[in-house]
């Protein structure tokens, strides 16, 4: 075929592969068959070979996943990204409608328009005379990240579009409930653990470094907001969005003020609210209520941020679900403040489509007040389909022995060397001579320790000179930082800062162990960190441990158990986890069942000449040895080093486990 012949096929063949993309992806239709289409882009991928000049950015070709990248670059959004605030009543809708009419000239606002809340990752597309640039995560809502490389897979995401300029669309990145399921089948028969749920899959996806995970998945972008060009009304940027071949909810509406109520084709928004509720079980995705806003742009844009959230525009929750479960144990958690907060330890129950195994009982006074007991059967529910909650006792079931919670007492028990106090007119209790920026910093230390991640840079000195210029607030905000932040305060430079924040994005990917132990969770020290990742394989394993499991495996009793359940069971905790998993932090699981020194104990006691004692542990665990604290039968060996401690020697030559010398040792490394 000639150039010029093969240029006019290629068009065509792109033509007609994007019209069956559009009709298949985004408007659920088939205008033929798969394999028909795929014998299509086929042709068309061999003239691309044949003539490689005539590919263009915006060729269904392109669409494949390119080379894993080293990072995510930062990209600041020209528009903020903003979120939105949660109401759960009709008396909430109408105070929020009242304040904003109060703000606008007329004191009136002629319509509101209605979207489903879609739960996935928040994301803007950016195109530049119709062909697509860019994608940029909503990050923090000023800076996120490009992500381009992963979008571009998403096949119901047009690459080009009808509309001269500058375009920015945003939208939510989700999966279908019947592809999640799917997955999951597909999952279960490759005897791999099935995802935990839908939001958390699209986000990880996009978030993963290697295009091709992207790619394997079944993502789709929902579009719910065009920013440029800015149209009158939101009704009309849903209708430039649809002939620009984006897929939306096709759940929009616009509600009229009429004789004082808010109506659309005849039926009033709060039943229509109350209606939805029900009708949303049948929709093709997750949803976790509904977005309310003022239609007008120009009235929307008028009335501002306040804080984070718009005036304009509201999220109406749906009312959580509701279960009963019983109350298994009620640990204390100390958070980043140095707050003690009791912790519910529950039967795992299903609650708004996922497992509930805690809940927050926010302070002592909550507990007296629920008069909560171990053994007690509650109802629980989910305020805002997030966070699960308390609602009420079932006395009528409580157990005949069951014995009020003595708060003093349990936090004595679980926290022995901590002194506690509780400031006047506080509700909390907190940890006596601890702030919150002294509790940040240890932590942010110890997380970066050789132990930990070995982050270098992030010494005592460098750590407070971050904490206290505001630059990092919690534990997550280390990803957030940039060279050029870092660069302003005193102690850096442009190299060191370079570094310092080379170093950081470095332990994106952390050994699973490593990254356990860097948590700092009370008890668990490297060593219990190594069982805990050699049994659970993974951090969500973990997350979703049971009481009764920890307690079979062989370092940890009841003290550590509690420790690592309330770890976990703390939403400050949670919260971190859930930062830093979108901010790409990823830690690695490796099996060491088949290591050379799999299933050997080893102690080490007196000091070596070449190896630090961190760092000889360190290599006995890299292959597969436990290191213990003490001489038992079952120790492989002990190894000696200048000036040992002679119980241990006196306890080995008892049971006869072999001595090693410093040189034993290097030669058992190598």
């Amino acid at each position: 075929m000639e150039k010029a012949e093969a240029k006019k096929r290629i068009e065509k063949l792109r033509e007609l592969i994007n019209d069956y993309r559009y009709h298949y992806h985004v408007l659920d239709e088939s205008i033929m068959s798969e394999s028909a289409a795929d014998s299509l882009k086929h042709e068309l991928a061999k003239l691309e070979e044949q003539f490689p000049d005539l590919i263009t950015p915006d060729s269904p070709t392109q669409r494949v996943a390119g080379r894993a990248l080293d990072k995510f670059e930062k990209v600041k959004h020209e528009k903020r990204m903003i979120s939105l605030a949660d109401v759960f009543s009709r008396a909430e809708v109408e105070d929020w409608l009242e304040r904003n009419k109060k703000l606008i000239a007329g004191g009136k606002i002629p319509e509101l328009f209605t979207d489903i809340k879609m739960d996935g990752l928040a994301c803007s597309l950016q195109y530049k005379d119709g062909l697509f640039v860019r994608a940029v995560t909503r990050g923090d809502g000023l800076v996120g990240e490009n992500v381009t490389m992963n979008v571009r897979t998403i096949e119901n995401v047009p690459l080009k579009i009808g509309e001269p300029g500058d375009v920015e669309v945003r939208g939510e990145i989700i999966i279908f409930k019947k592809d999640f399921d799917d997955l999951n089948k597909k999952q279960l028969k490759l005897k791999e653990k099935p995802f935990a749920n839908a939001r958390n899959l699209a986000a990880g996806s996009i978030r993963q470094l290697d295009p091709k995970i992207a790619a394997s998945r079944p993502l789709k972008f929902m579009a719910y907001d065009l920013v440029k060009p800015n149209l009158r009304t939101h009704e009309k940027a849903y209708e430039k969005l649809r002939a620009m071949k984006f897929r939306t909810s096709n759940e929009d509406k616009v509600f009229v003020l009429k004789n004082g109520s808010y109506e659309c084709d005849g039926q009033n928004l709060f039943d229509y609210i109350k209606n939805l509720d029900a009708y949303r079980q049948t929709l093709p995705f997750n949803t976790d209520g509904m977005v309310i806003k003022i239609n007008d742009r120009e009235v929307y844009d008028s009335l501002g941020i306040v804080g984070k959230t718009p005036r304009a525009a509201i999220a109406y929750k749906f009312p959580a679900e509701e279960s009963t479960t019983k109350v298994k144990d009620i640990v204390i958690s100390i958070g980043r403040t140095g707050a003690a907060t009791p912790v519910a330890i529950l039967d795992p129950v299903e609650v708004a489509g996922s497992t509930v195994r805690h809940a927050s009982v926010h302070n002592a006074d909550e507990i007296s007040r629920l008069d909560l007991r171990v053994g007690d059967t509650v109802i629980i529910y989910k305020a805002g389909d997030i966070i699960p909650q308390i609602k009420t006792i079932l006395r009528e079931l409580r157990p005949e022995n069951s014995a009020p919670f003595d708060y003093e007492k349990a936090l004595k028990e679980q926290y022995p060397e901590l002194e506690f106090y509780r400031p006047e007119g506080e509700v909390v209790y907190r940890v006596k001579g601890e702030t919150s920026d002294f509790i940040l910093k240890r932590a942010i230390e110890y997380y970066a320790s050789k132990p930990a991640l070995n982050i270098e840079g992030l010494g005592e000195k460098n750590v407070s000179a971050l904490v206290d210029s505001g630059l990092v607030k919690s534990l997550a905000d280390l990803y957030r930082l940039t060279p050029s932040s870092v660069a302003k305060l005193e102690r850096f430079a442009e190299l060191s800062a370079n570094n310092l924040v080379s170093a950081i994005e470095a332990s994106k990917s952390p050994e699973l162990s490593k990254f356990i132990t860097a948590l700092g969770i009370r008890h668990v020290g490297a060593q219990t960190a190594v069982t805990l990742t050699n049994h659970f394989k993974s951090l969500d394993a973990l997350i979703a441990c049971e009481k009764d499991e920890l307690l079979l495996l062989s370092d940890i009793g009841e003290i550590v158990a509690d420790s690592i359940l309330a770890f976990f069971a703390d939403e400050d905790n949670l919260k971190t986890l859930e930062d830093l998993k979108n901010l790409g932090v990823s830690p690695v699981f490796s099996d060491t069942s088949t290591l050379p020194l799999a299933g050997r104990s080893y102690i080490i006691s007196g000091t070596l000449k070449n190896f630090d004692r961190e760092a000889a542990e360190d290599a006995l665990r890299a292959r597969g040895a436990t290191i213990t604290s003490s001489v038992t039968k079952s120790t492989t060996a002990l190894i000696i080093g200048e000036k040992p401690g002679r119980s241990k020697l006196e306890k080995a030559a008892k049971y006869n486990i072999p001595t090693l010398t410093e040189s034993d040792f290097e030669n058992l490394i190598k």
